[in-house]
């Protein structure tokens, strides 16, 4: 069948399989949880109560340019989630959402150190949050959308626990837990601060990423890989600094960018809160329209769903706004990420087989025979 040219339109775009490889759990809670759940443990530093107003509060604070506006978002998502029963009910709500949004495998992401506020052991939040995801994933299942939820355990890096972590990542990966990550503030931590996490977890053939690459540049980039040995990069939005585009739109490829294209190294990159950190200046001037050019392995996630009031769907429509992106394009960008998803190989193949191409191949089928109007 010859490739697509039409966009496809919001409701096919919401249709289609779909796979995330990049989203914080604490990121992603709905409005109305935040505000139960602070009514239900007496955390009253909300900025309001009012659900509505709450949300845009949110989506405002991450837009607003300001750091310290930002981070005070996460203060109040960790801030409700201190005890096993909110754990369990915001992962579940989580891979509600996801499956609703057409999303067919998920790794979530979460720092079980901020969540001990309350006495939680790292143990017991972990579990907590497995059973929230297979509740979510029978729930999901039971409203016909049908969705796999693998969890990835972040160790801040600003912090001396990645060791302790990564321990705890191996000691449940059997039972839910897909691989590692380091996240936090880049600039001042480098990657190579957890250098004894990385090697503990090479030695115990586990699965990591590492965020790089977002807020500080091509240096971030190269320690993850190259003293770090990371399978993916979070975000990875600065490797186009090591690009040079010429005027003729030809693309010199620096060193670390060939090596990165070479190997597949996956790109986990979050467009629209690639924009809220000034990671890129706009959707329209984001880099992964020039990587997916060059064929590097991009993903699109959505990192902070709740700060960025987004989903899934949503990234996939504004990029097609911005680039005339086509199902073909929807569908290079999901077997990109199930590809590199912290997946055994025969199950990561039964998707794309069973579950991705075949949707991809009835919504083309659908688009061809639609009637013509507007995308």
């Amino acid at each position: 069948m010859p490739g697509q040219t039409e966009r496809p339109t919001p409701a096919q775009i919401r249709r289609a399989p779909k796979v995330l490889l990049h989203d914080h759990l604490d990121g992603g809670l709905r409005p109305a949880t935040v505000a139960e759940l602070a009514a239900e443990s007496g955390y009253d530093r909300l900025p309001t109560t009012d659900t509505a107003e709450l949300g845009r509060w949110f989506r405002d604070a991450a837009d607003s340019g300001s750091l310290e506006r930002y981070l005070e978002t996460f203060s109040h998502t960790v801030g409700v989630m201190q005890t096993r029963e909110a754990l369990v009910r915001v992962a579940a709500e989580a891979a509600e959402d996801l499956a609703a949004d057409g999303v067919v495998y998920a790794e979530v992401r979460y720092a079980p150190e901020l969540f001990q506020e309350r006495g939680l052991g790292l143990d017991e939040i972990v579990e907590a949050v497995q059973e929230g995801f297979t509740e979510g994933e029978r729930r999901a299942a039971a409203a016909g959308d049908r969705i796999i939820v693998r969890t990835l355990l972040c160790a801040m890096r600003q912090n001396a626990r990645a060791t302790e972590i990564a321990e705890l990542a191996v000691r449940h990966r059997d039972a839910g837990v897909a691989g590692f990550d380091i996240a936090g503030p880049e600039a001042g931590f480098p990657p190579t601060r957890n250098l004894d996490a990385f090697e503990y977890l090479r030695r115990q053939n586990a699965h990591f990423t590492i965020h790089a690459g977002e807020a500080f540049g091509l240096p971030s980039i190269w320690e993850a890989i190259q003293h770090c040995g990371a399978e993916r990069l979070g975000h990875g939005v600065r490797i186009v600094d090591d690009i040079k585009v010429h005027d003729d739109g030809s693309a010199e490829l620096g060193r670390l960018a060939q090596y990165v294209r070479d190997r597949r190294m996956p790109l986990e990159m979050c467009p629209s809160s690639n924009v809220q950190t000034g990671a890129a200046e706009s959707i329209a001037a984001h880099p992964i329209s020039l990587l997916r050019r060059l064929r590097f392995r991009v993903t699109v996630n959505t990192d902070n769903r709740l700060m960025s009031g987004t989903s899934m769907s949503e990234e996939f429509e504004k990029l097609s706004e911005a680039f005339g992106y086509t199902l073909d394009d929807m569908q290079w960008f999901t077997l990109n990420a199930m590809k590199s998803a912290f997946l055994p190989f025969d199950e990561r193949i039964v998707l794309i087989d069973d579950v991705i191409k075949p949707g991809y191949a009835a919504l083309r089928s659908e688009h061809l025979f639609r009637t013509p109007g507007r995308v």
